[in-house]
């Protein structure tokens, strides 16, 4: 066997002056064991993006910061496809070599535990779809005449380098470089829009925590729109042309929506809202992308609210594991059950009669809190029945605590995590109550309750 390269090793190497240990290569997420890194918490993303539709490069670099959980001889970042150019580490060439979607970086020394650390990586390539177990396609998804980027659950590591894991929130700048014409978007505000030699410019910054798979990029002929609520919460829209008619009416209610969430859920949690719509097929589903949900084609009304009540829950309100995801489609889909019923729809009570006497199997296929697999997370047990656990905690404690409690919910973990077992023991707090006449059948039991 020929000389090992220090670079390539996971411990340090003898002589080198590193100490420490390295950062684990995933967090055991329940699902997606590799996802995420340990040992370390990002505070902020600086990302600056260059793409050419035409040819489907993607330039990046991106600046990391972030606080070293324990004393670190090496660390890992989360990139799936494009090349590495370089890594420094505060300012110091770093080594670092790839394996898989695993980005390990050797700073030149020890990162000591509590401090603070700047990982800058440059990198090109062109940016990959990925399609999940399920068979749905996100990451870096090229169109006719720009990109869309998506997220969830791992799509974000096609464009940037992260701990992308939800675990683990920051604060982010995002800048996009586009041929003169067309439009970059992302989430936040924006905060500069320059033009030069053909190219242009946007700069867009998002100040309170968001998730890596919430972050997006739109970048096309958008047609785009600035306005504000009555409250003066800003509301930018980005329309592609081809939906534009078709999206009017609907996006022109997200000052109505708006108000009436915060109404049912408490203060938004964000400074800025609006939408993205993409010409239909665009994408294969909508997303709560943070302060602009992603539609691919023009949305209808439901779709609008459920993507929104996203913002608080999913986006402020974020699980701690992939395995919690009932906490972010639950709630979302009983925002739809109570918009209908505040809006002279059915009732909730009738939407769960419905779901509970209708002939979905799939329904009852596993429990909201524990899917099978990670091809199932976004299946219907986890939407519809997990707003039907909503709905029985509702019929168990009255109105007055239940809207009490989700009012809470959102503003006990605001901006942070939460799992399960956080939102039982908050909701059985709130209600003063044992609950598990719901949590039994309703969230951990299998198969289809014996009595609505």
């Amino acid at each position: 066997m020929g000389a090992v390269v220090c670079g390539l090793l996971l411990t340090a190497c003898a002589g080198s002056g590193v100490q420490g240990t390295p950062g684990a290569a995933g967090l055991r997420d329940p699902y997606f064991r590799l996802l995420g890194n340990g040992g370390y918490d990002v505070t902020h993303y600086g990302i600056e993006l260059a793409y050419d539709p035409d040819e489907r490069e993607l330039t990046g670099e991106t600046v990391i910061t972030a606080k070293a959980g324990k004393s670190l001889s090496a660390f890992n970042l989360d990139l799936h496809g494009l090349d590495v150019e370089s890594v420094t580490v505060d300012d110091k060439a770093a080594r670092f070599n790839r394996a898989a979607d695993e980005l390990t970086v050797r700073p030149d020394d020890e990162l000591p535990e509590g401090s603070t650390f700047v990982t800058r990586v440059r990198y090109s390539g062109e940016p990959r779809t990925i399609t999940d177990e399920d068979g749905s396609e996100e990451g870096w998804l090229p169109t006719d005449e720009g990109a869309l980027a998506l997220g969830e659950p791992t799509g974000s590591k096609a464009w940037f380098p992260g701990n992308h894991h939800p675990s683990d929130k920051a604060a982010y700048d995002i800048e996009v470089t586009v041929p003169e014409g067309l439009e970059a978007i992302s989430n936040g505000e924006l905060k500069s829009e320059k033009s030069a030699d053909g190219r242009t410019t946007f700069t867009w910054h998002t100040g309170e925590p968001m998730a890596s798979y919430l972050a997006t990029v739109a970048i096309g002929p958008y047609g785009t729109k600035a306005s504000k609520t009555d409250d003066g919460l800003p509301v930018f829209t980005a329309v592609d042309p081809s939906e534009a008619e078709q999206s009017a009416g609907v996006l022109a209610r997200i000052p109505e929506i708006m108000k009436w969430s915060e109404s049912r859920f408490g203060p938004y949690p964000f400074s800025s809202t609006g939408a993205i719509v993409g010409r239909e097929g665009a994408a294969g589903y909508a997303l709560e992308t943070q302060t602009k949900p992603v539609f691919p084609g023009a949305p209808d009304l439901e779709t609008l609210v459920h993507e929104l009540a996203h913002q608080w829950y999913g986006n402020s309100v974020t699980p701690k594991s992939w395995q919690d995801m009932w906490l972010n489609e639950g709630f979302a889909t009983y925002a739809e059950w109570l918009w209908e019923e505040d809006h002279g729809g059915d009732t909730a009570q009738e939407t769960f009669d419905a779901l509970y006497e209708g002939d979905d199997a799939e329904l009852w296929a596993y429990p909201p809190a524990e899917p099978t697999d990670a091809s199932v997370i976004s299946d219907a047990p986890v939407y519809g029945r997990g707003a039907m656990v909503l709905h029985k905690i509702r019929e168990s404690v009255g109105d007055r605590t239940f809207f009490a409690l989700i009012k809470g919910w959102a503003a006990e973990y605001r901006h942070g995590n939460a799992d399960t077992a956080d939102f039982t023991a908050y909701a059985e707090k709130t209600a003063g109550k044992n609950l598990d006449a719901v949590w039994g059948p309703w969230l951990y039991g299998d198969g289809k309750p014996k009595s609505p």
